[in-house]
């Protein structure tokens, strides 16, 4: 987006920004504290940058984060809209190098849909393939179907 406080706009790597790296890292408060700022102003601001001018015959919108997101996306699209949360242990997500962070890691911005939400699809991700190959394939079979 266009705005004097996007990423961009403050000469941040965006790409950078968007992995696990220390550098995301140091401007994270930063940037959730810039999306509260604009989801207050306007609750359909990031899902509908993220829709305009392009019409697709599926959209895969990953990263959603509050209710008001899924609430917009099922607004818009109705019953097409299916929703997909995937988990994995504290356990797992630790071997993978996740450390909690206080004010981060409970706030809204990562922890928004963890209740009020009733999902269409819970994909564990724990680091079993083969399991995660056959809950992906029981998905994709069923959107095909949907189409």
């Amino acid at each position: 987006p266009a705005d004097p406080l996007s990423p961009q706009e403050h000469g941040l790597d965006f790409q950078r920004l968007l992995d696990a790296s220390a550098y995301k890292e140091l401007y994270r408060q930063d940037m959730i504290r810039w999306g509260e700022e604009k989801r207050r102003a306007d609750p359909g601001f990031f899902c509908r940058t993220a829709v305009e001018g392009v019409a697709q015959p599926v959209w895969v919108v990953s990263d959603t984060r509050r209710l008001s997101d899924v609430e917009w996306f099922r607004d818009v699209y109705g019953d097409a809209v299916q929703t997909v949360r995937v988990v994995a242990s504290e356990e797992t997500r630790k071997r993978r190098n996740w450390v909690f962070t206080a004010g981060v890691d409970d706030a809204e911005s990562e922890c928004g849909l963890d209740q009020g939400v009733a999902f269409d699809w819970v994909i564990t991700n724990d680091g079993d393939e083969l399991s995660l190959d056959e809950q992906l394939e029981t998905l994709l079979r069923s959107l095909r179907n949907r189409l």
